[in-house]
């Protein structure tokens, strides 16, 4: 006999683990399934923006997130010729109580929202079991079949299925539906190197010279280092010697570290996409975060659309799911509701891979254009727009009144 539940979600990244955390608070049965072990995986979005740590504190969870080891990053920008900051998005011009973006590892913020959604009755997450296909019945998604780590299979059916399972979502194809896909100049090559006590700052700049590209985002005890390479460039063939000598010259202040580097296994390779659903649902199923919008990297933006992305969803679909099993108008809502601030943050990207990232990697600038430097040092205020749109996205989302609690506090 098929197990049977309300919402199953496939998927246990920001967007899945969100909703199943609200859904669960609405008490909707709902089943998250993540097909690993744990979350303890490396180089994942870690970039937690303005608008999520809001969130985190109307569903009580603000404190004990800020007791995580985690650095703050005040404002982002690109180097000029002369070495100073061209300050594209100053997130502390935002009238919140967070300006910032907080950088603390994903496994560690899922795990708080595992930790808090375990407390719902209604709420279950499945380790180690991964989805398999799903199920039909009348011609719409009535389920889920799964795999565990164990070799054991079964069926989930629900009156709806999530897939939250990212960029390359089973889910996803098995419903047939294909996102767009836009132009990315380049992908993401990643890998840790040590930080010294009181090394770094606030400010996120990258470093562009020469063709290469790298950020180093500042953690409490290391640096997590993007270098980024032109599309489909294979830097795993000349070798960790040479890949070495690439981050040397594009970050100096690194070089007497870059002997931690032994191999190109402790490099990780990120095909980088920027794409988006046309239609985000079938009957009885919808995507969201990447599974409907993979994100560039540029502005960190992944881990909050997907946020937000959940919280729409939950808003919306707690009464349909708590009544029985939601219509596709009702599904149809939620890419309504969303469509506008992923086009907008999208737009952005697209406009510095453009102005920005293409110029740089084909060796015509080691900056951002003049006119775009000029704009913004006549009018430095003006990166507040980049900072809304990056930190807060256009219509932030907030817990619906029954997923707020009071606050937790942080040794409990």
């Amino acid at each position: 006999m098929p197990e049977r539940t309300s919402c199953v979600v496939i998927g246990g990244g920001p967007a899945g683990m969100v909703t199943g955390l609200l859904l669960a608070r609405a008490g909707v049965e709902v089943t998250v399934l993540e097909k690993h072990a744990d979350f303890l995986r490396d180089f994942r979005g870690d970039t937690v923006h303005p608008s999520t740590l809001t969130l985190l504190d109307e569903l009580g969870l603000g404190e004990k997130f800020h007791a995580l080891p985690h650095s703050e990053l005040s404002s982002a920008g690109f180097p000029q010729d002369n070495g100073e900051m061209m300050k594209l998005a100053d997130f502390t011009r935002l009238k919140v109580a967070h300006p910032y973006i907080a950088m603390v590892p994903q496994w560690d913020f899922l795990d708080l929202l595992a930790e808090s959604a375990r407390k719902e009755p209604t709420f279950v997450l499945r380790m180690e079991t991964e989805c398999t296909g799903l199920v039909r019945e009348h011609g719409r998604v009535a389920g889920i079949t799964y795999r565990t780590a164990g070799g054991e299979s079964g069926e989930i059916r629900s009156n709806l299925v999530i897939a939250a399972d990212g960029r390359w979502s089973l889910a996803r194809r098995e419903a047939g539906l294909v996102p767009r896909e836009y132009d990315c100049p380049f992908d993401v090559w990643w890998f840790r190197i040590s930080r010294r006590e009181n090394e770094g700052g606030a400010v996120l700049m990258p470093a562009m010279r020469d063709r290469r590209f790298a950020v180093a985002l500042p953690r409490p005890d290391f640096y997590q280092v993007a270098y980024l390479s032109p599309k489909g460039a294979d830097l795993r063939e000349p070798g960790i010697e040479a890949f070495r000598d690439n981050v040397t010259k594009i970050l100096p202040e690194l070089g007497d570290r870059v002997d931690e580097l032994t191999s190109m296994d402790d490099v990780k390779f990120l095909d980088v996409r920027l794409n988006l659903l046309r239609r985000w649902h079938v009957d009885g199923l919808l995507c969201l975060g990447d599974a409907a919008h993979a994100m560039s990297p540029i502005g960190g933006v992944g881990i909050n659309l997907a946020v937000q992305d959940a919280v729409a969803a939950a808003t919306l679909l707690a009464g349909p799911l708590r009544r029985g099993r939601p219509s596709q108008a009702d599904l149809a809502k939620v890419r309504a509701r969303r469509l506008a601030p992923t086009l907008l943050v999208q737009g952005l990207q697209r406009l510095l891979h453009r102005t920005v990232m293409r110029a740089v990697m084909a060796g015509k600038r080691n900056g951002p254009p003049a006119p775009m430097i000029k704009l913004l040092g006549r009018f430095p205020r003006l990166s507040y727009v980049p900072a809304r749109l990056l930190g807060l996205g256009l219509r932030p989302e907030h817990a619906p009144a029954f997923a707020r609690r009071p606050m937790e506090p942080a040794g409990r």
